[in-house]
C-alpha cells in the first residue's frame, strides 16, 4: 500500500507541473540562432555537480547522459524520476538591462531491469529551448517604424534506451534511441505609423518562419568500472552521438496587417514551403571519469566535444565547434546514522564551455563572427526520504554568459532545479511460511 501511495503522490506532483511544460525556459536573444540554447541533460546529483554524468554509475538514479549506466541498477528495483526548474535571468548591453523569470517541467524518465545483466530506461527530455523578444524604434522623415524580433519553441527528445553488462559487472555498453521533435518559430514584426495628423491608418508587416522537426536521434555509451577496494572504485565513461541530417519542414508566412482602434485585421497573407534546406546535428564525443567511495564520497569530471562546424543549418555551415568541461563532488557524512543531516548528500560543481553559434558575421571579422563563453557554479542537496531509497534533489546554479565582443549582450542567470526520484523494490517477491 505504501508503494501505491507513493506512486499516486508522484503522479499528482507530475500533473501539477504539466501546465508549465509548454513555457519557454529561456529569454536569451542568442536563441534566435541555430536550434536555440542546448539543454542540460544531467539529472539529480549530476545537475548539482556541474552537469557531469558521462562517468557516473549509480544504482539509485537515472543517468541518460551515458546509456551504459542503466545496467548498474538492482534487478528488483523500479525508478521513476522527474524534475522542474525556475530561472531568473538578467540581460545587459551597453545601455539597457532586462530581467526575466521563467519556469518549466524539464524531464520525465523511468528505469527498470529486464534481467540481471540488462536494463531499460525511457523518458522525455529537452534538447533545446528557444525564447526571446527584442527590437528597436526608428524614425525616417514623417514615418516611425518599430522592428521587433521574437521566437518561441524548442526541440524534445523522446527516448528509449538499453544497457547490457558484458563482462563481470565491470564493462557495460548502452544505447538510446530517440525521436527528436518540436517546432521553432521565429517572427519579425515591422510596424509603421505616421508622425503627422493624417488620417492614414498604421499598418504592420509580419513574417513568421517555422521549422517543424521530426526525426530519429541515437546516443551510444560505454562504462568500465575498476575496483580499488571493497568500497572504492574508478569509473571510466565514453559517449558518442553520430551526426544526423534531420527531417525538417520549413514554412515562411508573410502577412500585412491593418491596425485600427477596433483591432487588427489581415489585409494580405501568403505562406510558402521552403524546399531543399539542410539541417544537421553534429558528431558528439564525451569522456568522463569518476571516483566513488560507497556511501561517502563521489568525485567526477566530464569533457564534451561537438563538431558543429561541419553541421549545416538552413543549408549553410555557420556554426563553430562546441566544448564543455565540468567537475563535481558529492559528500555524504554517514549514510547509516539516524541523524538526518548526516544522511544528506552535499554537492558542488563547476563547468566551463563555449557556444556553437556565431553572430555578427561580417567582412570586418573575416565572416567568422563572435560567440560567447559560459561559466557556471552549482551547489545542491540530496534529501533522502523516510525509506532512505527515494530522494529529493535540489540544485542551485549560477551561470555567466560572457560574449566575445563588447557590442553583444551580457547574460547571467540563477536557476533552481528540484527533482524527485522514486526508487522502490517493485519486483521483490515475498514468501509466506
Amino acid at each position: 500500500m505504501l508503494k501505491i501511495e507513493k506512486f499516486i503522490l508522484s503522479g499528482v506532483l507530475l500533473l501539477t507541473q504539466l501546465s508549465v511544460w509548454g513555457q519557454n525556459n529561456t529569454a536569451s536573444p542568442y536563441t534566435r540562432f541555430g536550434f536555440g540554447e542546448i539543454a542540460d541533460r544531467s539529472f539529480g546529483a549530476g545537475r548539482a555537480m556541474g552537469g557531469v554524468g558521462i562517468g557516473l554509475r549509480s544504482p539509485e538514479q537515472i543517468n541518460p547522459m551515458n546509456p551504459a549506466s542503466y545496467s548498474c541498477m538492482d534487478s528488483l528495483t523500479f525508478i521513476f524520476d522527474f524534475g522542474a526548474s525556475m530561472k531568473a535571468s538578467s540581460f545587459k548591453d551597453q545601455s539597457n538591462q532586462y530581467n526575466h523569470l521563467s519556469g518549466n517541467l524539464e524531464y520525465i524518465a523511468l528505469q527498470f531491469p529486464i534481467t540481471r545483466w540488462l536494463a531499460m530506461s525511457a523518458g522525455l527530455l529537452p534538447y533545446s529551448f528557444v525564447g526571446y523578444k527584442f527590437g528597436e524604434v526608428s524614425t525616417i522623415g514623417d514615418e516611425t517604424y518599430q522592428n521587433t524580433y521574437s521566437g518561441t519553441g524548442g526541440l524534445n527528445d523522446l527516448y528509449g534506451g538499453l544497457s547490457i553488462d558484458i563482462w563481470k559487472k565491470r564493462l557495460a555498453v548502452g544505447a538510446n534511441f530517440g525521436f527528436l521533435f518540436g517546432n521553432i518559430n521565429h517572427s519579425q514584426y515591422l510596424a509603421f505609423s505616421s508622425n503627422d495628423n493624417s488620417s492614414s491608418s498604421p499598418y504592420m508587416n509580419q513574417r513568421v518562419r517555422q521549422m517543424k522537426v521530426r526525426d530519429m536521434k541515437m546516443d551510444f555509451g560505454l562504462q568500465y568500472t575498476h575496483p580499488l577496494s571493497a568500497t572504492e572504485s574508478l569509473i571510466f565513461g565514453l559517449t558518442y552521438s553520430p551526426s544526423n541530417q534531420l527531417g525538417v519542414k520549413t514554412y515562411d508566412t508573410i502577412e500585412k496587417l491593418s491596425v485600427t482602434s477596433s483591432g487588427t485585421s489581415v489585409i494580405e497573407s501568403s505562406t510558402d514551403t521552403i524546399q531543399g534546406l539542410r539541417y544537421d546535428l553534429p558528431n558528439s564525443f564525451g569522456v568522463g571519469l569518476s571516483y566513488m567511495k560507497i556511501d561517502k564520497l563521489l568525485l567526477a569530471a566530464d569533457f564534451l566535444y561537438e563538431d558543429w562546424s561541419n553541421a549545416s543549418f538552413m543549408g549553410e555551415k555557420t556554426f563553430q565547434n562546441r566544448t564543455r568541461f565540468a567537475i563535481g563532488a558529492q559528500y555524504e557524512p554517514n549514510a547509516r546514522t539516524k541523524n538526518y543531516f548526516n544522511r544528506i548528500r552535499y554537492r558542488a560543481g563547476f563547468h566551463y564551455g563555449d557556444s556553437y553559434i556565431r553572430v555578427n558575421q561580417s567582412e570586418e571579422n573575416g565572416n567568422k563572427g563572435y560567440g560567447y563563453k559560459e561559466y557556471g557554479a552549482s551547489l545542491g542537496l540530496g534529501l533522502p526520504l523516510v525509506d532512505n531509497r527515494s530522494i529529493v534533489n535540489v540544485s542551485f546554479e549560477y551561470v555567466k554568459v560572457k560574449p566575445e565582443h563588447v557590442s553583444m549582450i551580457d547574460e547571467q542567470y540563477f536557476r533552481v532545479t528540484v527533482n524527485y526520484t522514486f526508487n522502490e523494490r517493485w519486483f521483490f517477491k515475498f514468501k509466506l511460511d
